[in-house]
């Protein structure tokens, strides 16, 4: 039987590259997930802006399972702010959305360190966001649907991120 690593020794791992900025995802299930998943692939930090939900919430907890006590993660009210800070660090900021001039994730060349931009699960990443990042990514939709879950877009789009850095 398989163990999981005890919480401390996932505190001491060496974090990747890679940011995510949730904009006002409304649902708390989505936050949860996103957790859930930036644990397994060890992203630095998610940035909850907007009107996205906050740890504790059961809600949250119910789908991250406890990652929520093991990213490092941060709450602003203004997406562009955490933004502009990111980019004069140096981070490259990539919308994952359905835009103008948007590459397919499986194609594109991130500048590590890198940020993901995942918007509201209707409205998307917000026009003035999309402004200022760097660039667009997004997954081909073949079938009558235009979008995914933003929790399922996400893990679709850090795995590769992932896996680029690990190749």
């Amino acid at each position: 039987m398989k163990t999981k690593p005890s919480v401390s020794k996932v505190k001491k791992k060496k974090r990747n590259p890679i940011y995510v900025i949730l904009d006002n995802v409304r649902s708390l299930y989505n936050v949860g997930a996103i957790f859930r998943t930036s644990d397994a692939v060890l992203v630095e930090k998610i940035y909850l802006c907007g009107i996205t939900g906050c740890p504790p919430r059961k809600e949250i907890s119910k789908t991250a399972l406890g990652a929520e006590e093991l990213v490092p993660w941060e709450y602003s009210e203004s997406v562009v702010k955490v933004v502009k800070e990111l980019k004069k660090k140096g981070v490259e900021i990539v919308a994952v959305e359905i835009a103008h001039k948007a590459e397919v994730y499986y194609k594109a060349d991130y500048d590590f360190p890198v940020c993901f931009v995942l918007g509201h699960e209707v409205n998307g990443v917000a026009d003035n966001v999309m402004k200022l990042v760097d660039r667009a990514v997004k997954i081909p939709m073949l079938g009558r649907a235009n979008s995914l879950n933003v929790a399922t877009a996400y893990g679709v789009i850090v795995y590769d991120a992932l896996e680029k850095i690990l190749s």
